[in-house]
């Protein structure tokens, strides 16, 4: 009988696929393996989030047209500044008329001209650095591969490996500093 009564209780405590004390522990303390899995799943999620922001469109052949006419400005300022000096040297008074035109001018004028001129390249310098960091973000995406690659090559291992993460130190340990190390003995030595 009174084993009847420690099967029915130790069955009643871990049997039918249950375990009593596992699940009232899990009241007070989380379960590691299912919080792990949780932040893994957390991790591959906002991993697949940032790989579809960063992908890159496929320019078309408008946006490549326009890509081409916005790189002519800067060319055409420095190619016909040296224009106008060599202008100067071969008709000087044709210069001097054009330069006296551009006197006229009010200075208003040249600050609305610089303004524009400022914010036009100023504009486009920040596109081209979006786009580099959109494009250095798309290789960082790519480097626990290309490091499985290298890592495969510098081995001469034939056989394929399984996808790995690539772990980095963030914090290596610094070599010994002989000069560090001396001066902290003559610190030690003078304050005792």
């Amino acid at each position: 009988m009174i084993t009847g009564v420690l099967q029915d209780l130790i069955q009643g405590l871990f049997g039918r696929d249950r375990n009593l004390v596992v699940e009232t522990m899990e009241v007070f303390r989380e379960n590691a393996e299912a919080a792990g899995q949780r932040r893994h799943d957390h991790q591959s999620a906002a991993l697949a989030q940032f790989a579809a922001e960063f992908t890159q469109p496929r320019k078309g052949r408008f946006d490549r047209f326009v890509d081409g006419l916005n790189r002519l400005p800067r060319p055409m300022l420095a190619l016909g500044t040296l224009a106008l000096l060599g202008a100067a040297m071969v008709d000087p008074l044709w210069f001097a008329a054009r330069m006296q035109g551009l006197a006229l001018v009010p200075e208003p004028l040249w600050w609305l001209l610089g303004v524009i001129v400022t914010f036009y390249f100023g504009a486009r310098q920040q596109l081209k650095h979006q786009e580099f960091q959109q494009d250095i973000a798309g290789h960082l995406f790519e480097a626990p591969q290309v490091a499985r690659r290298v890592r495969s090559l510098t081995q001469h291992d034939d056989a394929p490996e399984q996808d790995q993460l690539v772990e980095i130190d963030p914090d290596p340990l610094p070599e010994a500093n002989p000069a560090l190390q001396a001066w902290m003995q003559r610190k030690n030595r003078g304050g005792q």
